[in-house]
């Protein structure tokens, strides 16, 4: 397999988890978005979405996380994102919809470089506004951890929730959101970075990370 990836995309680290916690092995390929590699012809001609991740496998190119995520499930069962239980899953995918339709969606590289380009919004404003998205969808995601009486885990061990919680807090972190008011989600995020395939997904961790490979 072949991860076109993006250090700092939480949608890259979304996958980069996932394929760690399935034990499945890949090869980052960096795409820079500051760039916009992702939307040169070489790219678009395989992916038309023109963003990361995009998953070469099984002699097929495949975009958008959500969609790679419940295929990886499916193609390679061993190590599951989702439980067995029809409501635990439903519980699973209802928390880690949110967070990819109503926190990212709104909050993705495109919209925030549109902010700017099209509405003169300033450096505050567009963090105003990220953190503004965020917030709107972490408040019921913490209210929700709380009835379901959460520890270190929404279930048993890390799956799908997990998978795309941690970018999420990544991403708030950058954007100087205060957490205090997100215990059960920070508590989750500190166990899940405790672990291997997490700490090796972590965008620090990353061969196209400026930082890890200065100049």
């Amino acid at each position: 397999m072949k991860l076109f990836a993006y250090f700092r995309s939480s949608t890259s680290f979304r996958l980069r988890i996932a394929l760690n916690l399935k034990q499945l092995e890949y090869d980052i390929i960096p795409v820079n978005l500051l760039e916009s590699e992702q939307r040169g012809a070489a790219f678009t001609s395989r992916n038309p979405f023109a963003g990361v991740p995009m998953l070469e496998a099984d002699g097929r190119d495949r975009a958008q996380s959500m969609a790679i995520l419940e295929w990886l499930d499916e193609a390679h069962p061993a190590n599951p994102l989702l439980p067995a239980d029809i409501e635990d899953r439903f519980t699973v995918r209802e928390l880690a919809y949110a967070i990819a339709t109503e926190t990212h969606a709104p909050n993705n590289l495109q919209v925030l470089q549109y902010l700017k380009a099209e509405f003169d919004a300033s450096p505050d404003q567009i963090s105003a506004w990220y953190r503004h998205w965020l917030a709107r969808t972490f408040g019921p995601i913490e209210a929700r951890l709380e009835q379901l009486e959460t520890g270190d885990f929404l279930l048993d061990a890390p799956g799908l929730f997990e998978v795309v919680l941690v970018p999420q807090l990544y991403n708030a972190r950058r954007f100087a959101l205060d957490l205090a008011p997100y215990p059960r989600m920070t508590r989750i995020e500190a166990a899940c970075l405790a672990l291997e395939p997490f700490q090796r997904a972590h965008p620090d961790n990353q061969i196209d990370n400026p930082e890890r490979n200065p100049a």
